[in-house]
């Protein structure tokens, strides 16, 4: 998610296996995955949504409940009037009464961590299986991931349904949403069996990876449009009077929602810079590591936030297009392909990203030690808890800027081709998995320069 006018793009080299690229023999996703079905079922004004969800998990480790987190309502999107509330569960077919907390939710918000006791505890490899109904209250003209603009006849919801909170090796991932924009969540990737969106007929609908053809749905004036997705970490879905426009584009098909009402930039002009980015971003790094790429303007969104396989957009004008987009194709690699825990490490994805955009947009002279204050000096590692008492300002150059000036201050010393070679390295040993700090320091371990760096500016503990 860009919080600063300029930024942008990610990193890595994929090759096509069963029809979604990966970088390497070994590098497919977990496959001991949760498997997810989502239903969604859109009011006919798109102000709330009715939503069923069944999750088949087998954890690496020891459990006695399952935990989700409901991100609508941290802070900042509860602010602009989002809320998502779970109203029944049931675990291993019994009907199991669901535990809410806080866990940084606002007073009179239901909370973002939801735990579900199991009947007895389970061992590691043995699979648990719940399902779990809410409802999703979408905030009128919402500067988030979710929302609804009644003017245009549009909807979108990112992040929309109780997520699994799970980290093989590690466990369940609790720590608290902040409250300041940004993203604090973590999950596995999930094979997402089936996602299935009821919504107004006529409505157009974007998902995330392959898309059946429409059918009619349970009620008269209805419509379900479902999708299915080998490997995804969440799901971004919009719903309303869009026009729709698919084209290929550098390797990978585009379907370009743009609300019915206009935008500020010509949809053709989107595509083209879509095209355009990615293809800069392919000489670079690679092919984009899916086939399809759900894309939809958001109108009252003030900037761009990155999903698996699509992106939400807000109503930009064009001269910011470049920046923007090439920002959010870049967490395709980075936060997609590689995943991170965004609450206790938010460096990894945005550094590399905001790393790679300013190489393949020629704007490495935005991004330099000059650019930090002192006082954020050495504090790129610090978590999302820190940067929220700071403020949202400090966060973008503490993280942005400076993890961004710190690699390309690396890639300058180690030199272009040794510093991308290894990264693309990286991007192929780490793909499909949670990465940490030490996973990134083991990457460079041949380069001190890039690992001096890192650990200068507070990413990296000091040697021993």
């Amino acid at each position: 998610m860009p919080v600063r006018s300029l930024l942008v793009t990610a990193v890595v080299a994929l090759l096509a296996l069963a029809g979604c690229a990966v970088p390497a023999a070994g590098a497919a996703p977990w496959p001991q995955r949760p498997t997810v079905d989502l239903a969604f079922d859109v009011a006919p004004d798109l102000r709330t949504v009715t939503g069923r969800e069944t999750v088949t998990f087998t954890p690496d480790l020891p459990i006695c409940e399952l935990v989700f987190r409901a991100w609508p309502n941290a802070p900042s999107p509860a602010s602009e009037g989002n809320a998502l509330t779970v109203t029944d569960a049931v675990v291993q077919g019994r009907p199991t009464p669901p535990v809410v907390r806080p866990a940084g939710a606002g007073v009179g918000v239901p909370g973002t961590l939801i735990e579900l006791p199991l009947p007895a505890c389970v061992a590691a490899g043995e699979p648990v299986r719940a399902e779990l109904g809410f409802g999703l209250r979408l905030g009128e003209n919402a500067d988030e991931r979710l929302g609804t603009s009644p003017g245009t006849g549009t909807a979108w919801f990112g992040s929309g349904f109780p997520l699994l909170a799970w980290v093989r090796g590690q466990g369940w991932v609790r720590d608290d949403a902040v409250a300041i924009p940004g993203e604090t969540a973590v999950s596995e990737d999930f094979r997402l069996d089936a996602l299935r969106v009821t919504a107004p007929a006529g409505a157009a609908v974007s998902g995330v990876g392959r898309a059946d053809p429409p059918v009619p749905g349970p009620r008269p004036g209805t419509t379900v449009h479902a999708f299915r997705a080998d490997a995804v970490r969440d799901v971004s879905v919009a719903v309303g009077a869009y026009r729709v426009l698919e084209r290929d584009v550098a390797g990978t098909r585009l379907h370009l929602f743009t609300p019915a009402t206009g935008t500020r930039t010509d949809p053709q002009r989107w595509a083209a810079e879509i095209d355009r980015s990615l293809g800069r971003l392919q000489e670079l790094l690679g092919p984009i590591p899916r086939p399809d790429l759900w894309v939809a303007i958001a109108p009252s969104q003030s900037s761009g936030i990155e999903y698996p396989g699509a992106l939400q957009f807000g109503d930009t004008v064009p001269g910011e297009l470049t920046q923007l987009v090439a920002h959010e194709l870049g967490h395709q690699w980075f936060y997609d392909l590689v995943g991170n825990d965004q609450s206790r490490d938010p460096w990894i994805d945005e550094a590399f990203t905001t790393w790679a955009q300013a190489v393949v947009t020629g704007t490495t002279a935005d991004y330099g030690p000059d650019d930090v204050p002192d006082r954020l000096r050495g504090e790129l590692g610090a978590p999302m808890s820190e940067w929220a008492a700071r403020g949202f300002g400090p966060y973008n150059v503490g993280v942005y800027t400076q993890g961004a000036a710190a690699l390309l201050a690396a890639r300058e010393r180690a030199g272009a081709e040794r510093f991308d070679e290894a990264v693309r390295a990286s991007v192929a040993a780490h793909a499909h998995r949670v990465v940490t700090p030490a996973d990134v320091a083991r990457s460079f371990a041949d380069l001190p320069e890039v690992t001096d760096e890192l650990t200068r500016a507070g990413a990296l503990p000091p040697p021993g």
